[in-house]
C-alpha cells in the first residue's frame, strides 16, 4: 500500500501529462488543481516536491516568481512603482476614481454577460456598454482604486468575483456569443480583456488578499481564453480585431510558458501577427485601415509582444522590427509642424477634436528605437497607462532624450492614398493633406472624404477634419462628405448605403464609396501639384477631378472640374466658422490670435450656406445649375490682419501674385483666369499666349504653370488630362519653324529663345 501511495501521484502526472498536453478545453475552466497535469515535464521535475507532490501552494509560488521575470516589470517593485506613477501622474487618481465608481455603479460582482439585463440602477445595459464590460477596461481602474482605498479589499474582491462570474456564465451557456453580434469571446473583445487582467493581476501578484486559490484561478481563466483564442483562429483574417486577440495570445504563451501547448500558441499567434504585419503595414507604412486611431492600437499590439519578447530573450524575426518602426516613421512624416497629427476617417479618440495627439506613440518608438527622429515628438513621461509597460531603463531614457527635428517634406503614401504637401518643420509652417485612399479589403473605418483636404498654417487647423464617436447618434453625419472639405453635386453624398452594425453597439459603414484615382503627385521647389479624381457622381452621369497646386510657400489653389450633360448644382463644402466677407465669392475665418483663412473664388459662384452641428460648422459654396462648371479656388492662410486678402480692393495683391492683370504676355482663352509674379504665372483654361517673339498655342483650353527666364520659357502642364502645344519663334530652330509636342500631367516643356 505505501508503494502505491509513493508512486501514485507520479502516474497520474505521466498519465494526464498525455492526454492534456494537445490543448487546454475551451467551454470551462480547468480546477486549480488540475492545472500542475499541464505543466511541461521538466517544469514538473525541478518544482516537485517529496513524492512528486506540487501543491497549489508551490504553484502560486512558481508562477509569481515567473512573472516578476517574465512580465513588463517586476510585481515585487510595485508599490514603489505606485508612488512614482502617483507622482508623475496627479491627475492619474481622479480619473481612475471616477471611472471605477462609474463601473462600480452600475455592474455587481456576480455580473451578467448576455443581454438583457439591467444596470444596478434599473436602466437597460445597451450593446455598446456590454462590449465595453467585456473588455473590462474599468476593471484596471478598480485595480487602481483599490491601492487608492489603502487596500480595501472589497475592490480586489470585486475583481475575482466579476472574473469567476464569467467563468460561471461560460460554464451555464449564458453569454453573448459572436452570433448574437455582441460576443464576449469574440476576439478581439477577448484580447482586450486579458490584457487588462494581466496587468491586474501582476498588481495583485504581492497583496496576501489575492490568495494561491485566486491566482491560480486567474491564471487558468487565461488559460481558457488562449485555448478559445488558439482554436477559432486558425487562418488569417484581415483586422485589428484579429490582430488585438494575436497580440493577447502570443503574451500568454510568452508568460505561460511552462504549460503544455503554450507552443503552438506562440506559433501560431507570433505566424498570424507576421501575416498582418505584412498584409496590413501598407509598403509605405501605413496601417491599411486608414486611420491615425487604428495605426497607434496596432502599434500598442505589436509592441507589447515585442516588448515581452525582448524581456525574454525571444528573437521575433526582421519582419516584426522593419514593419514595427515603419509604423512610427509613417505618424512621424504625417504629423503636423506642431507635432499633432490630422484627425483621419474613424479617428475616436477624441469626439469633435481636430488634431491627433501621436507624442505617446512616438515615444514608445523613440524607447525602442532611440530614434532622435521619433524623439522630436516624445514627451518625457509616456501615457500614464503605457507607464506600466515599460522597464526601469527605458523609463530612465526619458530624461535626456535625443531630438532631431525631421526632414520630410512634401511626400506620398501612393499604397495608402495619403498626399502631404508642407513646406516646413517650423511651429507656423503650412502642411495639407489630401485623401486619396480605399482600401480594397475592409474600408470599414472609411469616411465620405474622397479627395478631401485638411490644412495648418500659423499654428491653427485651418481646415479641419472631426473625431468621432460610435456611440453617438450622429455618428453617420460626421462620417459622411457635409463635415469634410470636399466638392459634391447636387445632394449626392460620396458614402452610400449606410449600415450598422449587428450588434447595435454604434459603430457603422458605408456599403460603398468613391473609387479614387491619382493622375499625378510631384512636388519641387516652385510648387507642389496632386491631380486626381473619383467615380463618385457617376450614377448621375457627372464626371469629376480635383487639383490642387502647393504655391510655394504662399498659399494653394483648388480646381475642382465637373462635366456632365446635364444640369447639375455643383458645390465645394469647407471646415470652419466662416463670415462671407464679399458673399459669396470671399469667405474668412480668424482665430484666437488673429490669424486666419480667406477663401478667394476666382470664378464667379452663386450662392453660400453654412450649416453645423455639434458646435462645428461648415459653408456651402455654389454654382448656379449648369452641365460643366470649374471652381478655381483661393486656400489663402494669413499671420495677420494687414495680410489678409483686402476685399476693399479690386484686384488684391496675394503675397506679391496678381490676379487677372494685364501683363506684357497675350493671354487668350474662354474663361482665362491668371495669377502672375513678375515672370511667373499660373493659367487657368488658357489656350493661347504670345511671349516676346514666341507664338504658342494649347490644342485645348488648358492649365499651366509657366516660367519665363532670358533664354527659355518653362511650361508645366497642370491639366487633368493630356494636351498639345504648338509654338512658332521668329528665326530658325533646328526642326523647323513650328514645333508641337505632347504635354502628359505634370510634364514639362523648354522652348529656348532666339535673341536678334
Amino acid at each position: 500500500m505505501s508503494v502505491i501511495k509513493i508512486f501514485l501521484p507520479f502516474c497520474f502526472f505521466m498519465m494526464t501529462t498525455g492526454i492534456h498536453a494537445q490543448e487546454f478545453p475551451t467551454e470551462k475552466v480547468i480546477p486549480n488543481n488540475e492545472l500542475v497535469a499541464y505543466l511541461k515535464p521538466e517544469v514538473k521535475n525541478a518544482i516537485a516536491e517529496e513524492k512528486g507532490v506540487i501543491s497549489n501552494a508551490v504553484l502560486a509560488n512558481y508562477f509569481r516568481e515567473k512573472f516578476s521575470e517574465r512580465y513588463f516589470y517586476d510585481w515585487k517593485n510595485f508599490d514603489e512603482r505606485f508612488k512614482t506613477h502617483n507622482n508623475l501622474y496627479p491627475s492619474s487618481e481622479g480619473h481612475h476614481t471616477e471611472r471605477a465608481l462609474d463601473h462600480l455603479s452600475k455592474y455587481p460582482g456576480d455580473a451578467k454577460w448576455k443581454l438583457p439585463f439591467n444596470y444596478l440602477t434599473g436602466e437597460a445595459v445597451d450593446a455598446y456598454a456590454l462590449r465595453h464590460l467585456a473588455r473590462q477596461h474599468k476593471m484596471v481602474d478598480i485595480a487602481f482604486y483599490y491601492n487608492y482605498k489603502q487596500k480595501d479589499t472589497t475592490y480586489l474582491n470585486y475583481f475575482t468575483s466579476q472574473l469567476q462570474s464569467l467563468n460561471q456564465a461560460l460554464e451555464a451557456n449564458k453569454f453573448e456569443t459572436i452570433d448574437d453580434g455582441n460576443g464576449v469571446y469574440e476576439v478581439f473583445r477577448s484580447g482586450y480583456r486579458i490584457l487588462n487582467w494581466l496587468q491586474i493581476h501582476n498588481m495583485f501578484l504581492g497583496e496576501k488578499q489575492y490568495s494561491d486559490e485566486d491566482q491560480l484561478r486567474t491564471i487558468a481563466t487565461l488559460l481558457q481564453h488562449g485555448a478559445n483564442l488558439f482554436e477559432n483562429n486558425q487562418e488569417f483574417s484581415s483586422g485589428n480585431h484579429q490582430t488585438r486577440g494575436m497580440s493577447a495570445l502570443a503574451m500568454l504563451s510568452i508568460l505561460l510558458r511552462d504549460l503544455e501547448g503554450t507552443d503552438k500558441w506562440y506559433e501560431r499567434s507570433m505566424d498570424l501577427l507576421e501575416q498582418h504585419l505584412s498584409a496590413e503595414i501598407n509598403k509605405d507604412g501605413f496601417q491599411f485601415e486608414r486611420t491615425v486611431h487604428y495605426h497607434m492600437s496596432d502599434i500598442k499590439n505589436y509592441f507589447y509582444v515585442y516588448q515581452l519578447a525582448k524581456n525574454s530573450d525571444i528573437n521575433v524575426g526582421p519582419v516584426w522590427e522593419e514593419k514595427l518602426k515603419s509604423l512610427f516613421i509613417s505618424l512621424e512624416k504625417i504629423a503636423f509642424p506642431d507635432r499633432s497629427a490630422p484627425v483621419f476617417s474613424d479617428d475616436t479618440d477624441a469626439p469633435w477634436a481636430e488634431r491627433n495627439n501621436i507624442s505617446g506613440a512616438m515615444t514608445l518608438g523613440y524607447l525602442l528605437f532611440s530614434d532622435p527622429g521619433m524623439g522630436f515628438f516624445a514627451t518625457n513621461k509616456v501615457e500614464s497607462d503605457m507607464y506600466w509597460y515599460l522597464s526601469g531603463n527605458q523609463l530612465g531614457m526619458l530624461e535626456n532624450i535625443k531630438t532631431k527635428q525631421p526632414d520630410f517634406k512634401s511626400l506620398a503614401f501612393t499604397e495608402t492614398g495619403y498626399y502631404i504637401m508642407r513646406n516646413g518643420w517650423e511651429a507656423k509652417d503650412k502642411m495639407m493633406v489630401i485623401s486619396a485612399g480605399l482600401d480594397d479589403k475592409k474600408p470599414d473605418h472609411q469616411h465620405g472624404d474622397m479627395l478631401g483636404i485638411q490644412a495648418i498654417a500659423n499654428g491653427k487647423v485651418i481646415l479641419p477634419n472631426y473625431q468621432v464617436r460610435y456611440s453617438l447618434e450622429d455618428l453617420e453625419l460626421f462620417k459622411n462628405s457635409l463635415v469634410k472639405n470636399v466638392a459634391l453635386v447636387d445632394d449626392e453624398l460620396q458614402g452610400k448605403d449606410y449600415k450598422s452594425n449587428k450588434g447595435g453597439s454604434g459603430f457603422g459603414k458605408f456599403g460603398e464609396l468613391p473609387q479614387p484615382n491619382t493622375i499625378v503627385f510631384e512636388s519641387n521647389p516652385e510648387l507642389d501639384l496632386y491631380i486626381g479624381s473619383h467615380d463618385g457622381f457617376n450614377n448621375i452621369g457627372v464626371e469629376y477631378s480635383r487639383q490642387v497646386i502647393f504655391v510655394k510657400d504662399d498659399f494653394w489653389i483648388i480646381k475642382d472640374n465637373f462635366n456632365a450633360e446635364k444640369d447639375h448644382t455643383y458645390k465645394q463644402i469647407w471646415q470652419g466658422h466662416y463670415t462671407a466677407e464679399q458673399a459669396p465669392n470671399l469667405l474668412r475665418s480668424t482665430f484666437d490670435d488673429g490669424s486666419g483663412l480667406d477663401i478667394l473664388q476666382l470664378q464667379s459662384v452663386d450662392t453660400v450656406v453654412s450649416s453645423g452641428q455639434r458646435g462645428k460648422q461648415w459653408s456651402i459654396v455654389s454654382s448656379k445649375p449648369q452641365a460643366n462648371f470649374s471652381f478655381i479656388t483661393i486656400l489663402f492662410p494669413f499671420e495677420v490682419f494687414d495680410a489678409r486678402i483686402n476685399e476693399d480692393e479690386k484686384t488684391p495683391d496675394l503675397k506679391g501674385w496678381q490676379l487677372n492683370i494685364d501683363t506684357p504676355w497675350e493671354l487668350k482663352g474662354v474663361d482665362l483666369k491668371s495669377l502672375i509674379k513678375g515672370n511667373t504665372g499660373f493659367l487657368f483654361s488658357v489656350s493661347s499666349l504670345k511671349i516676346e517673339n514666341t507664338q504658342i498655342d494649347i490644342s485645348a483650353s488648358s492649365d499651366i504653370y509657366l516660367k519665363k527666364t532670358d533664354s527659355k520659357i518653362l511650361i508645366q502642364s497642370l491639366s487633368v488630362k493630356p494636351f498639345k502645344i504648338s509654338f512658332t519663334t521668329k528665326g530658325n530652330l533646328k526642326k523647323g519653324n513650328k514645333q508641337e509636342v505632347e504635354l502628359q500631367p505634370r510634364e514639362k516643356f523648354e522652348i529656348y529663345l532666339l535673341k536678334f
